[in-house]
């Protein structure tokens, strides 16, 4: 039996790591390091922080978007345009839902939202998973049954992103839509590093639902199921596994982590854009490339390393670059390792 896509111990990340390492692998990963320390005098502390809460978001949209990869074995490039629809769904609902129903709240503590964004957010991260789970049913699963390629399957997804984008447009115009906040203090750190207390909540958020995903995966038996579809689909049918059942789970955690993704960039940008997930596309499939296509663990860690990077990198070039940025490391990685960093499981 082939090596699962979704293996979950510690021990087989390390080993994946070791399989194929060779002395060229370690003379670049020294100088990689090397760079990072030689380079960190000259780096503003606020921007690595400010790195790890973005790479906090990117985490979740990346393990979503490989999870989907892991079990269906197709790159969904509506990822991103899930997340845009999920802040989207999040902020009809703090903004027009609830105040019809009388809720309507100002700061909650701290942050520079109210709880009535606690009360959206998951109303929002469900209607995406009922999306998500609706174009499985009525687009992906019926070329699945005709015998389409992954190419095919992929470009359908395209599709699928221009037509969300659009009904965004349609819905919300194309204007650029402020999320309600109120401003907050931020706390003041040694070395000039300011975190905003959002930053913290967001990356509170990425740690439970990270955590969960772990549980899922590893405790629960529908992980296992999971498991063993992502490692032979054939082998788990006739074995018994319900493996519809297992697409639909799998979307469900895919879009579910997408769309809160999608939340947090709202909170943290502070604003929506039809295009925002459109944007966000490329640091996505960095970090599921950087971390191993089909391992959620090594999107997680590649998740961090995109943030850091792309945020560090804006003390030198125009922010605007950031997916440059990104895009540098993903092709840098195709041709010096092209499995990953923790080498997944389908390639």
């Amino acid at each position: 039996m082939n090596q699962s896509a979704l293996n979950p111990g510690l021990r087989d990340i390390v080993r994946r790591i070791a399989l194929g390492w060779t002395p060229a692998h370690t003379t670049i990963a020294i100088v990689v390091i090397a760079a990072a320390i030689g380079f960190l005098p000259f780096v503003k502390m606020g921007l690595v922080v400010n790195g790890v809460f973005l790479g906090a978001i990117i985490a979740l949209g990346a393990v979503g978007l490989t999870l989907i990869y892991g079990i269906l074995n197709f790159a969904n490039v509506a990822h991103g345009d899930y997340m845009t629809m999920g802040a989207y769904a999040t902020l009809f609902v703090v903004g027009s839902l609830l105040p019809r129903l009388g809720i309507e709240s100002s700061g909650l503590g701290p942050f520079s939202f109210g709880y009535s964004l606690l009360i959206a957010l998951p109303i929002g991260v469900a209607a995406i998973v009922i999306l998500a789970i609706a174009l499985e049913v009525a687009v992906y699963r019926r070329l699945r049954n005709r015998g389409v390629n992954a190419v095919v399957l992929a470009m359908a997804s395209l599709g699928v992103a221009i037509a969300l984008r659009g009904l965004v447009q349609m819905i919300w115009g194309g204007a650029t839509y402020q999320y309600p906040r109120e401003s907050r203090q931020v706390f003041q750190l040694p070395m000039d590093v300011r975190v905003p207390p959002d930053a913290i909540f967001i990356m509170v958020v990425t740690v439970v639902l990270v955590a969960g995903v772990y549980l899922v995966l590893n405790r629960t038996r529908m992980g296992k199921a999971m498991r063993a579809t992502a490692d032979n689909p054939d082998l788990a049918l006739v074995s018994g596994i319900d493996t519809r059942r297992v697409v639909w789970w799998t979307w469900a955690m895919g879009a579910a982590l997408a769309a809160t993704a999608g939340i947090l960039l709202a909170v943290f940008q502070a604003q929506l854009q039809p295009i925002m997930g459109w944007r966000f596309l490329i640091p996505l499939f960095a970090a599921v490339i950087l971390g191993g296509i089909g391992n959620p663990y090594g999107a997680l860690v590649a998740a961090f390393l995109i943030g850091v990077t792309s945020e560090v990198s804006t003390q030198w070039i125009n922010p605007s670059y950031k997916p440059a940025v990104a895009f540098a490391m993903m092709i840098g990685m195709l041709l010096v390792r092209p499995r990953g960093i923790f080498g997944g499981g389908r390639n």
